[in-house]
């Protein structure tokens, strides 16, 4: 000890107190602070209001978000009511429609059928020739109401059940009003063959590509059996094809009223006789010349109001697939946005 050196200097021990290390060791470690500390402090600093922490504004903000998810499915279910509701009435008023055409078009064919066949007994004769009377007024303003509304029908089936069908369809795109120009016109300018066998809906069956380039050449391949098939105008072979799509509603109606006005020109004879008019011998005998034809013209009609129920039908389990409601993960933030990246599962559908 030197002379500048006192008692005071030097820390005396204290009992139950260790003495200080000398060395490295002399430094005490101290533990870092865990997560939920660095948490804490960071909401306290990240206050950008008074009382307004990060809590509160990611509690805002989820509540906000949920709350137009709220709006959002009310929205969609309101409009997958209307949808269906539409798309079903159309359905069963055009089912009707033609269904209560087409049997009575029969009855008149079979009746008179009955009436003429070889061997009738006179009594049953008469009871036919009677209850063809009676169908003959029903039919007439059976069909005159098919052919009022058969244009409005087709279009309605467009709007209400292919339009409303189709998950891709995007109502905000820019289309071509005139991308599809078939009408029943153009069916008979094109001589739509309706006892032809490829011209018969097709649904679940697919055939050759079409070709777009000139898919009426001369030297084309035979046409088989596909979903879409083109109609050639032969008479006018520089006029361009136009193609009846068997997974359109639309499509299906316009060739259905088209063939329906083809057999009912070709029973112009039972028609005239229903009506309580007399029939010459020379018009049976043509009549019972073609009544294999005739009655295979007819079974075809109901095959193609078949198809009709058949597609619309699975159209509307599309528009309750298009309205299903989606999983949990869709509704997360940000999450569906990814998902639609590479899946269609969480395409919202669009509102106003």
């Amino acid at each position: 000890m030197t002379s500048h050196e006192t008692s005071a200097d030097i820390p005396a021990a204290m009992p139950g107190r260790p003495e200080a290390v000398s060395g490295a060791g002399a430094q005490t470690a101290t533990a870092p602070p865990g997560f939920w500390a660095r948490f804490l402090d960071w909401n306290q600093k990240l206050s950008v209001v008074k009382n307004l922490t990060f809590i509160t504004i990611a509690t805002g903000f989820l509540g906000g978000y949920f709350q137009y998810l709220s709006a959002y499915d009310a929205k969609v279910s309101a409009l997958a009511e209307a949808d269906m509701k539409a798309a079903t009435e159309t359905f069963v008023t055009i089912s009707n429609a033609y269904a209560e055409a087409q049997m009575l078009q029969e009855l008149i064919f079979y009746n008179f059928a009955a009436a003429t066949a070889a061997g009738v007994d006179p009594g049953d004769k008469a009871l036919t020739t009677k209850a063809a009377n009676e169908t003959f007024a029903p039919y007439t303003k059976a069909r005159m109401a098919l052919r009022q509304n058969s244009s409005i029908f087709a279009h309605k089936a467009e709007i209400y059940i292919d339009w409303a069908s189709d998950r891709g369809r995007d109502p905000d795109a820019p289309r071509v009003l005139d991308q599809d120009p078939l009408n029943e016109a153009l069916l008979g300018t094109y001589d739509f063959d309706c006892d032809a066998e490829a011209n018969m809906p097709r649904l679940g069956v697919t055939g050759p590509a079409l070709d777009e380039a000139d898919p009426c050449r001369a030297d084309a391949p035979p046409a088989q059996p596909a979903q879409r098939i083109n109609l050639c105008a032969r008479r006018e072979p520089g006029r361009r094809p136009v193609t009846i799509d068997w997974q359109s509603a639309k499509h299906h109606l316009l060739t259905m009223h088209f063939c329906f006005e083809q057999s009912h020109r070709q029973i112009s004879t039972a028609r005239v006789w229903a009506s309580s008019n007399t029939v010459g011998d020379d018009r049976v005998k043509a009549f019972r010349n073609d009544e294999a034809r005739y009655r295979a013209a007819l079974d075809k009609q109901v095959v193609r109001l078949n198809a009709f129920m058949r597609l619309t039908m699975a159209r509307l389990e599309s528009i309750r697939v298009k309205y299903r409601p989606s999983g949990f993960l869709c509704h997360l933030p940000l999450l569906r946005d990814a998902v639609g990246l590479f899946s269609r599962e969480c395409t919202p559908v669009r509102v106003s």
